[in-house]
């Protein structure tokens, strides 16, 4: 994927750098893998605002990825590589000898007219997925499993990927992008590879107009708001949080730095070797 700037002829074009989509070959989806998608603006059945920043934005359809890889030692073949406004990535249609179809997620180095399979025997290349204690130590993979099963969870955004470092009664060692080691069962699935899309993090829209379109709404500071506004508003000229030498707080009064959030005794604990913070 490669990107493109622009000639300073407005404001907004002066910063802007944004994807050529080259890598694009279909810009319909395939009707029959969509679903409609209803907006939330970030309430939840209730009608309460759960989720803040979020509303307007462009209607979207939601395009069903196969998460599970179902279908066991059946070759595909990829026909196209699509653009998809619900996800950071790219996603490729493939389509199996008896005509069905589906889409997976793309990535790097996947090209139309390559073959991907899923299954115990599958070669370990590109797009294939495996069980973990099938897939050689030290590759990249990503769309990682944590049930067996479920559907992989793990390592699905643009340019991420986890590697395989180990494997050790009945369990695989897997580093995760965040420099997290985490133990996941040898029977679950994933997909050789890095995920496409890698120069997403360059991204920049230019003008705020563009994060609307993409359903962002403003997001205002604390400190800029008045006492009854927020626990950090008020003072006189800039002060840290409400004219006081308070901590910083979210609007409910939560502390926003420093505080663990995690619980300390959650199940999944036993399956964290070491955390992203050392």
């Amino acid at each position: 994927m490669a990107l493109k700037t622009f000639r300073p002829l407005t404001p907004s074009m002066r910063f802007k750098i944004l994807p050529t989509f080259e890598e694009i070959t279909k810009t319909k989806p395939e009707k029959s893998l969509t679903e409609p998608l209803k907006k939330t603006g970030g309430r939840n059945n209730q009608g309460r605002l759960t989720c803040r920043h979020m509303g307007g934005g462009h209607k979207r359809r939601y395009r069903i990825i196969d998460f599970k890889r179902a279908r066991r030692d059946a070759p595909a073949e990829v026909i196209a590589i699509e653009y998809d406004p619900n996800r950071s990535a790219r996603i490729a249609l493939i389509q199996y000898p008896d005509g069905e179809k589906a889409y997976i997620l793309a990535p790097v180095g996947l090209s139309v007219g390559m073959k991907v399979a899923a299954g115990e025997n599958v070669e370990p290349a590109v797009g294939n997925a495996m069980p973990l204690r099938c897939i050689p130590l030290g590759s990249q993979i990503h769309n990682v499993e944590l049930v067996p099963g479920r559907g992989g969870q793990l390592a699905r955004s643009a340019g991420t990927s986890a590697i395989l470092n180990a494997r050790e009664g009945g369990y695989a060692l897997v580093k995760l992008a965040s420099g997290e080691i985490r133990r996941i069962h040898e029977n679950c699935y994933a997909t050789i590879g890095q995920v496409g899309n890698v120069d997403h993090m360059n991204i920049s829209s230019g003008k705020a107009g563009r994060s609307r379109w993409l359903g962002i709404r403003p997001t205002v500071r604390g400190m800029a708001m008045n006492p009854i506004d927020h626990p950090n508003g008020g003072g006189q000229g800039k002060s840290k949080g409400g004219g006081g030498r308070q901590h910083l707080t979210s609007p409910w009064g939560q502390l926003a730095k420093g505080l663990k959030t995690r619980k300390k005794n959650k199940p999944s604990n036993r399956f964290i070797v070491q955390r992203r913070k050392k």
